[in-house]
C-alpha cells in the first residue's frame, strides 16, 4: 500500500467530516500514531481534529484512556473490549463527535496469544459502538499498521457516508 492510498482515504475522511460537522479524536496503539499523523497530512484538518493519543502499554490505556483494568485483565490489550473501550475514552477526553480507536499486533512477534496481523478497530459516536477485527498480512511491522490505518480510515468513510449518522 503506497502513502498516497492512505492520503487519500485520509482527505476523503477529512472532508466527509466537515460536511457533517463533525469532530474526530483517535488513540492508537500497535500504529503508533500513524493515524493520527495521516490525517492531519491533509490541509484543513485542524477544523475536524481534536485530539490524538498514542497510548502502547496497558497503563496507559487504563490511565489515559479509561480503559478499566477488568477490560484489560479479561480479555488483554489487544481485543474487541478494549478497542471499544479506547475509542469511547479519546472521544470524551476530546469532547468530539467520533472517537476512533486501533489495537492489536503489528508483529513480528505474537503477543496475548494473539497472532501478528491480529488488529481490532473500533469508532465510537455518543450513541454507539463500531468494533471490527482486522486479520491483516503480517509480513511487516508497516505493512499491517499501514493496512490498519486505512481500514480505519474506510470505516471513518462509510460511517460518515450514512444517511443515519447525520443528525448524530
Amino acid at each position: 500500500m503506497a502513502f498516497e492510498d492512505l492520503l487519500n482515504q485520509a482527505t476523503k475522511v477529512v472532508t466527509l467530516l466537515k460536511e457533517n460537522n463533525k469532530k474526530i479524536a483517535t488513540a492508537e496503539s500497535c500504529t503508533g500514531g500513524m493515524l493520527s499523523a495521516i490525517l492531519v497530512s491533509v490541509p484543513g484538518a485542524s477544523s475536524v481534529f481534536e485530539l490524538g493519543i498514542t497510548a502502547y502499554s496497558a497503563v496507559a490505556k487504563q490511565k489515559t484512556l479509561g480503559v478499566r483494568e477488568e477490560t484489560v485483565a479479561q480479555y488483554g490489550t489487544v481485543s474487541r473490549q478494549t478497542a471499544a473501550e479506547m475509542a469511547s475514552g479519546v472521544r470524551r477526553a476530546a469532547h468530539a463527535d467520533l472517537g476512533v480507536s486501533v489495537t492489536g499486533v503489528a508483529g513480528p512477534d505474537p503477543s496475548e496469544g494473539k497472532e501478528p496481523g491480529t488488529v481490532y478497530v473500533a469508532l465510537a459516536d455518543r450513541k454507539n459502538i463500531k468494533i471490527q477485527k482486522l486479520v491483516l498480512d503480517p509480513k511487516s511491522r508497516d505493512r499491517v499498521r499501514q493496512a490498519a490505518c486505512y481500514e480505519l480510515l474506510k470505516m471513518i468513510a462509510d460511517y460518515l457516508s450514512r444517511e443515519d449518522t447525520k443528525g448524530q
